[in-house]
């Protein structure tokens, strides 16, 4: 047998998750890196490539299935997350995940996406957001801030972004976290913890638009200013950053405040916990201008999971396996009828 083939005592590499299609994104775009991790951490799931399947909308990262050696499935602008329900209600053996962009996930898509969140489908969402419409060549998307000048905007956009983890927490998101391209290994760490969660996982990469956005996240990637700018969360552990770890995050009240870590003891340090949604609500606020003199270092890791809520899949089963218990096999011709009827003279 030749070595290259795959037998069933072999365990996957990154290359066996790599189509045969060539990559065809721009030169020097975040979404490589986010492909690379992806196709590296398939392997450890465990999960058969026949029984996984990514779903795309449209956009750059849409093209994403066609670079993935598993099912998928390029659907239409918006209704990844639609197809995708669908797909896991009818499959809940598959493996599921979307990826998606800023413009197709929150504008023309934000109505499926808050549903698919609220109802809980075993999930993963990839957001890559680069806070710019990539494939139709610049105009700002629901992410661009304030001011920002493209195509659509020549004078600069006088929206209000969104702020996408907050929303997630508000449409009743279980699994929510924060990701970049350019840290492979804290991206691949995530992936895993998204891919074991039970219910929607809903990660958001930043990711960098070379060509039309260059440089949009780069205060929170070069090595000069990440370790100011940044707040790497971990369970258990103080909310700590600076180049030297020297400052940390306290909470006066409901309040969050910078303080030195020297002039503090541990316990007055905020600790990090996965599982307090009422101060996931307070990191996912953590989302000021960067450039605003005072401002809070941008959370990354996981801000919340909730395991205690049942996946919409196994509702669904649970309620059909409940009527078939208590009245058999159903009548398509009784349903179709329903159970108000008038005779019309």
């Amino acid at each position: 047998m030749s070595s290259s083939i795959v037998t069933l005592t072999d365990k996957p590499t990154a290359k066996d998750f790599s189509s045969d299609q060539e990559v065809r994104w721009c030169p020097g775009c975040g979404d490589y890196s986010i492909l690379k991790q992806v196709q590296t951490v398939m392997p450890d799931l465990g999960i058969p490539r026949e029984n996984i399947a990514f779903v795309a909308g449209i956009g750059c990262s849409s093209r994403f299935p066609y670079y993935m050696d598993t099912y998928g499935l390029h659907s239409i602008h918006g209704r990844a997350t639609a197809i995708a329900s669908g797909l896991k209600a009818s499959r809940p053996d598959l493996s599921v995940w979307v990826v998606t962009g800023d413009g197709d996930c929150l504008s023309i898509g934000g109505n499926h996406t808050i549903h698919l969140l609220r109802r809980n489908l075993d999930i993963n969402v990839l957001l890559f957001n680069n806070e710019i419409y990539g494939l139709t060549k610049g105009q700002y998307s629901p992410t661009s801030h304030e001011g920002q000048m493209t195509k659509s905007s020549p004078y600069g956009s006088i929206d209000r972004p969104f702020n996408p983890l907050a929303l997630v927490l508000g449409a009743g998101g279980t699994f929510i976290a924060r990701s970049m391209d350019r840290d492979p290994v804290h991206l691949r760490g995530i992936l895993k913890r998204a891919h074991e969660h039970k219910g929607t996982s809903f990660v958001e990469i930043y990711q960098n638009c070379n060509v039309f956005n260059d440089g949009a996240f780069e205060i929170f990637t070069e090595k000069s200013t990440k370790k100011n700018e940044t707040l790497f969360m971990e369970h258990g552990k103080p909310l700590i950053f600076g180049a030297n770890n020297e400052k940390g995050v306290k909470l006066d009240g409901f309040k969050p405040v910078i303080v030195n870590v020297a002039d503090v003891s541990a316990n007055d340090l905020w600790i990090h916990d996965e599982r307090d949604g009422m101060k996931a609500t307070l990191l996912t606020r953590f989302f000021d201008d960067p450039k605003k003199e005072g401002h809070l270092p941008r959370p990354f890791g996981i801000f919340l999971i909730e395991d205690h809520h049942e996946t919409y899949e196994t509702s669904m089963a649970n309620q059909i396996n409940a009527v078939i218990k208590q009245k058999g096999d159903g009548d398509l011709d009784a349903l179709l009828r329903g159970r108000e009827t008038w005779n019309i003279n």
